[in-house]
């Protein structure tokens, strides 16, 4: 599929790029290992979601049975399905950084994912953006 025109994207597109930007920042200078890891996922869900607005073409409702926004992107994106299998397998992870529990993730598994997320940002690109500037290599975190 050819890169759409970025000047015709929904609007949608658009703020969900901004906001997962927002979040893998949130991401990138927090302390707290869980939410390092749940702010790099959804940063993740948010540039999946970004990329569905642009592509997918929903089905008439009676026919469309309920799937996770990792499936759909696996289906309307075929190119990232590696990455929607990664990311779906750290939801659970995620849910329990979100509920509070700090053993959820290990501070390796956190900067890990914070730096897989600045990579799938990528997606840019596949909606013929100019994709966002990487950030450092190291996580940068504040220090109590």
């Amino acid at each position: 599929m050819s890169a759409p025109n970025p000047y015709a994207l929904p609007a949608t597109t658009h703020s969900y790029l901004a906001r997962a930007a927002e979040s893998l920042s949130e991401a990138m200078v927090d302390a707290e290992v869980p939410a390092r890891y749940a702010c790099a996922h959804v940063a993740a869900l948010r540039a999946a979601a970004a990329l569905l607005a642009a592509r997918a073409h929903p089905a008439p409702a009676r026919r469309r049975p309920q799937k996770n926004a990792w499936v759909l992107l696996a289906e309307v994106a075929p190119e990232l399905a590696e990455w929607a299998r990664f990311f779906s397998a750290g939801a659970g992870k995620r849910a329990a950084a979100e509920a509070g529990s700090v053993r959820a993730v290990t501070e390796r598994e956190a900067d890990d994912l914070v730096r897989d997320a600045d990579r799938f940002l990528a997606v840019e690109q596949s909606l013929g953006l100019v994709p966002h500037a990487p950030a450092r290599a190291q996580v940068v975190r504040h220090v109590s």
